[in-house]
Order: structure tokens, then sequence, then C-alpha cells
């Protein structure tokens, strides 16, 4: 950053902002719980930062130059939009507001379809949902609660197991009955597969990890499409286009209706899954305790209802 990139320090810029608006360095100084010196040298400071004055010393008071009301009507606005921010986050704690953080998949395919549940079981929470693709980041994303898909290691953060990595085989009943041919895994090495876009490292169980599950080589990653989100997977599979990879329970819904059927008896299962995570390092929301006993709750419901 350059120098004249610089920010003067922010206690400067508060007294300076309280001076300009009583016009008196005295009345400033009551309002910040100072003394007049303590304000007056402030604000020497801060003029020598700026290498300009700032106000006009007149016997009875204070006035602002040309460019003290410059910087003053910047410091107003900048304060006035601190002011409402830092309104805005408290009144949404107090009212009970909760920002859920997880991916587009789990979000679509879980969550979505039970928010009507949840705002039955908590009618004054409003409930904002948030996703993101990325591997969640304690230190870089910030909300409420998260429900991240991973190994369950996210210090400081405390971790709950929900789902442990279940996956099968899935395509639509009308692709299935086209395909008489697929009876057993290796089959599957000739058909049309839909992929989810690859991260490294291997954050979710992909093809290769499938077939290596099942004790198979793989086919050429060309065989098939891949999509960068789960969601056009999920519609490829739907609209009979090849077989995916199914996450369950996320697509249980899928299955109950007869949308998607399983291939094979069995899914794949590793040591990751969906936690529930939730922030150590500043106060918890409010809601957020009643949210947890609900999530516990449909997730039980969810594992006594599951067609798997």
């Amino acid at each position: 950053m350059s120098e004249q990139d610089r920010l003067p320090p922010l206690q400067m810029l508060s007294v300076f902002e309280s001076a300009a608006r009583l016009a008196s360095f005295t009345a400033a100084a009551r309002e910040l719980g100072s003394t007049q010196p303590a304000v007056s040298q402030r604000i020497v400071q801060l003029e020598a930062e700026l290498g300009a004055p700032l106000f006009d010393r007149g016997h009875r008071g204070v006035t602002l130059t040309a460019d003290g009301r410059r910087l003053y009507e910047a410091v107003r606005q900048s304060i006035e939009t601190l002011r409402g921010a830092v309104a805005e986050i408290r009144a949404a704690r107090a009212n009970g507001a909760l920002t859920i953080l997880t991916d587009a998949g789990f979000a679509t395919y879980w969550l979505v379809p039970r928010l009507m549940d949840l705002r039955r079981w908590l009618p004054d929470i409003n409930v904002k949902v948030v996703t993101s693709q990325s591997a969640f980041d304690p230190r870089r994303d910030h909300a409420d609660v998260a429900i991240a898909f991973g190994e369950g290691d996210w210090s400081p953060c405390t971790a709950t197991r929900l789902f442990q990595e279940q996956v099968v085989a899935v395509c639509s009943p009308a692709f299935r009955e086209a395909h008489p041919e697929i009876v057993e895994p290796a089959d599957l090495r000739a058909a049309p597969l839909l992929h989810v876009q690859p991260t490294e490292p291997e954050r979710w169980l992909g093809w290769n990890g499938w077939f290596a599950a099942h004790g198979l080589a793989a086919p050429s990653d060309e065989q098939g499409s891949t999509f960068n989100s789960y969601a056009l997977v999920m519609h490829a599979a739907l609209t009979h286009q090849g077989v995916a990879l199914g996450w369950l329970p996320l697509i249980d819904e899928l299955l109950s209706s007869g949308q998607l059927v399983t291939l094979f008896d069995g899914p794949v299962t590793t040591s990751r899954g969906y936690f529930l995570v939730c922030p150590q390092a500043r106060p918890e929301a409010p809601a957020a305790p009643a949210f947890r006993r609900w999530l516990f709750g449909a997730c039980a419901q969810n594992a006594v209802a599951s067609p798997s």
C-alpha cells in the first residue's frame, strides 16, 4: 500500500468526527469522555498525518476548512454505514436469525425439502441458507452453523457426524429398462457414466473409487459426461442420460418417489460424511441450539424412513 493510500488511525478519525460535528474541541471531549487538550492533540496529529489544516481556530470556537469539510463528509458517511451494519447484525441475532453454510448438493436434495418442517418447528427463526462448493474452512467461511462434507476435522470447531458417505449407482427407470445388459458392476465399464468434476485432493467418492471398491479397473474419464455441480449430474440422470453416483441420504426422496432406481444392492461406504460444524471462536447464535435439536431429530427420522 502506498503512503497516499494509507489511512490515518481510526481513533483519530473518530475524534475528528466528533469535533467537526459539534464544532468544538471541548464539546467533543465531553462526548468522548476525554479532555480538551487530548482532543486538540489528536486533531493536530491528524493534520500532521494529512499535511493540511482541518480546522480554523478562533476565539469563539473552531470551523472546518475546505479540506476539513471534505474529510468530515467522508468520515460521516463511513460511520453511518458502520452503524447500520452493526445495527442489522444485532437485530438479526436478537430476532433469531440463523445462517447455515453447506454445499449445493446437501442444500438442494436434503435441507430445502425440509425447510417447511423447520419453519413449523422454529417459526420465529429467519433461516438463511448459503452454499459453497469449496471445502469448508472455518478461518475463511463465516456462518452460525455449517453442514460440511469431509473427514470431520475442522479444528478448533466442534463437528458432529450426521451421515456417513454411502454411495450407490443410480439411473432413471427408463434408462434401466433400456439397458437390460447391466447386471453387475463390471457392466458399467461400457455404460455412459455421469461424473461430478473431480477435485485435488479428492473430497468425495468418484467413479474411480467406486470401481476400485468393487475390485475393478475404472474406464477412462472420457467415458460419459462431466458436470461441475451435483445438481446437473442428478438432472442428467433423471433425464435418462446415463448412470450417476448417488449419495445417501441426499437422493432418498428421488428413490422413494421412483424417479431414480439403484442398479445393485449395497452402497460403497467411506470414512467421510456430512458433519454439523459449529464455530467456537465467537458467541453462539441464540437460534443454534434449537436448530441442532431439529436437525438431529430430522436425521434420526430420515434414518428410519430411508429406502436404503
